[in-house]
């Protein structure tokens, strides 16, 4: 069965995140020395031992993400000869979930994928004073109505659909008052129920522009190499394998949507049918089984884990 593996984005951090493989496998202890070292961090202290609002802080998150995932995958292969590029037809990530797939893909070292994701969070952070922008998710409602709700709520300032994560699960991004407004105009609309997101910024939309300018920068800076296996990407929700067009992609995602949705369509018509999660949490598999037609989902982020899917690969 065609494969693809799936890397999470934020929200999937909690305290506690990659101790246990860490305890288990040197392979793991290595990734995350190694992304210690490059971002000048002791930053598994605080996935280890927390506090859970400074692992939640985007710049710590980001990277602390992306170790586990990433810890994983350095694992499968020291552990049981697991080699990517036999076992997958596609990488793809959720928003910052692509560095991962691209750092498990070989186009990123690790510790350029950590500091780049370093860079990301803080430039993301710094792009909109704290409180002026909001996200907000709309269950219940499918993208195109929703993404007319952010339309109608804009009224000036920016709101825009973000993620389109399927199953009637949309998030939109924007001014906080834009995106209060269009909590308000989704319950007209039908939508079953919406929420601000507990973010510290307004990702994926237009107020992002001058984190995108940074990332712009600092992507130029590292070597990016063609990857083993082609990334399907957010921004257009269909494969891409050439680095300066992936560069530029990382570029555009910063203020672009998160096409999730369509991604796992094109994987499917593409011939994909088992979906293996790598990392922490199990967000994404809960998102491609409202999105595919029954996929086989595997996730991984435990020793257990590991051990179970060596078995099934």
């Amino acid at each position: 069965m065609t494969r693809a593996f799936i890397f999470p984005g934020q929200g999937s951090q909690t305290v506690g995140m990659g101790r246990e493989l860490a305890e288990a496998y040197a392979s793991a202890r290595e990734v995350f020395d190694e992304v210690n070292d490059a971002l000048g961090q002791n930053l598994t202290k605080l996935m280890w031992d927390g506090p859970q609002d400074d692992l939640t802080l985007t710049e710590n998150a980001q990277p602390a993400i992306m170790a586990v995932s990433l810890a994983v995958v350095r694992t499968l292969e020291k552990e049981g000869g697991f080699d990517l590029a036999s076992k997958a037809a596609f990488v793809a990530g959720h928003s910052l979930g692509e560095y991962s797939a691209l750092a498990a893909a070989g186009a990123f070292t690790l510790s350029d994928a950590a500091r780049l994701l370093k860079i990301r969070g803080q430039a993301m952070q710094r792009a909109v004073p704290v409180g002026a922008g909001a996200m907000a998710a709309v269950l219940g409602l499918e993208y195109e109505a929703a993404a007319e709700v952010a339309a109608e709520a804009a009224q000036g300032e920016v709101c825009a659909a973000a993620n389109d994560n399927g199953g009637g699960q949309v998030v939109v991004s924007g001014a906080k008052a834009a995106v209060e407004r269009a909590i308000e105009i989704a319950k007209t609309k039908g939508a079953k129920r919406s929420m601000l997101l507990p973010v510290s910024a307004p990702f994926h939309c237009a107020l992002m522009q001058p984190a995108a300018d940074e990332m712009a920068e600092a992507l130029a800076a590292v070597v990016l190499k063609m990857p083993a296996v082609p990334l399907v990407a957010n921004v257009t929700a269909s494969r891409v394998a050439d680095p300066a067009s992936i560069r530029q992609l990382l570029v555009e995602q910063v203020t672009g949507m998160v096409r999730w949705r369509e991604t796992v369509l094109y994987m499917e018509a593409q011939g994909v049918g088992s979906y293996v999660e790598v990392g922490a949490g199990k967000a994404l598999s809960g998102m491609v089984k409202r999105i595919a037609s029954d996929p086989e989902i595997l996730s991984v982020g435990t020793p257990a884990d590991v051990e179970a899917v060596l078995k099934t690969l």
